[in-house]
């Protein structure tokens, strides 16, 4: 399948066979997340999401860091402006940080795993975005800050609320509240990261590893084994159990699982099909 490419300014984006791969891409600025980069973090991962030959999405970045967290010197245009009623003003200032959560939820709602890899510094937003992700690899001279506190706000883009998952409460709890820095060593005991690396090459090549690895089983197993995690994290154990039960009693009926079978009583590697495109 051949490559195809995507302009973005603030990103790079390729798909590549089954594998797309998304960069941070304003090294200069030590991939600082201004407007454009939220905006565009949110159509990229929602464009991927339309392409049906996408079954797993590379998070990276260029550069020295992974990302410096939010562009400070832009932060006015991030977090908008100011000026008029206090009420319409906070009103206005509410929806706009609901639209930057929902570019980062763009990661989680995108049908193929996500897996974020990891370097150099990755602070504040960067916590956000990576905590949106299914998976994380990072390099081992890596390091992570919730970095809000210090500058006197609450992490308002997914960081307290995706985070408890990753973290242990009082380890999270003391994160938030010092805005220390975590090394990869902390991140790889806690659970946080999947594989520390020792070079961002080999982080990205790990990363590669796991994405074909994903791409090669069903499309369909893995999109609904997704929609199943979510919702089970975010639901009561009987809620997830009725959940699958019902998902599985419209999907089991496909030709993968036959597919699947017959593979793995033959050992021959199995194509599946790809999933199909939306009509909207």
């Amino acid at each position: 399948m051949s490559a195809e490419n995507f302009e973005y300014e603030t990103l790079d984006v390729a798909v590549d066979g089954h594998v797309a791969t998304v960069t941070l891409n304003r090294p200069t600025k030590l991939n600082a997340m201004n407007g454009a980069m939220f905006r565009e973090i949110g159509e990229a991962f929602r464009k991927l999401d339309t392409i049906p030959a996408v079954r797993a999405i590379i998070l990276n970045a260029n550069g020295k860091h992974f990302t410096a967290g939010l562009d400070l010197k832009e932060s006015g245009s991030v977090l908008g402006g100011n000026d008029g009623d206090p009420a319409r003003v906070r009103e206005k200032l509410r929806r706009h940080i609901l639209f930057l959560q929902d570019c980062f939820t763009a990661l989680e709602e995108t049908r193929a795993p996500v897996i974020a890899c990891i370097h150099g510094a990755c602070l504040g937003g960067g916590i956000d975005l990576i905590s949106a992700a299914d998976m994380r690899v990072c390099t081992e001279d890596a390091y992570f800050t919730i970095q809000e506190v210090n500058v006197g706000i609450v992490a308002d883009v997914g960081t307290l609320q995706r985070m408890p998952h990753h973290l242990p409460q009082g380890i999270l709890r003391e994160l938030s509240y010092t805005g220390r820095k975590f090394t990869s060593a902390e991140a790889d005991k806690y659970g946080f990261v999947n594989r520390v690396l020792p070079t961002a090459e080999a982080a990205l090549d790990t990363a590669k590893e796991m994405a074909q690895l994903i791409a090669s089983k069903s499309p369909l197993a893995v999109s609904g084994t997704k929609a199943v995690l979510n919702h089970s994290r975010d639901h009561t154990v009987r809620d997830g159990l009725d959940y699958v039960a019902t998902w599985n009693s419209g999907q089991l009926l496909g030709e993968d699982l036959m597919k699947a079978a017959s593979a793995a009583l033959t050992r021959q590697e199995v194509e599946f099909a790809d999933l199909l495109e939306s009509d909207d």
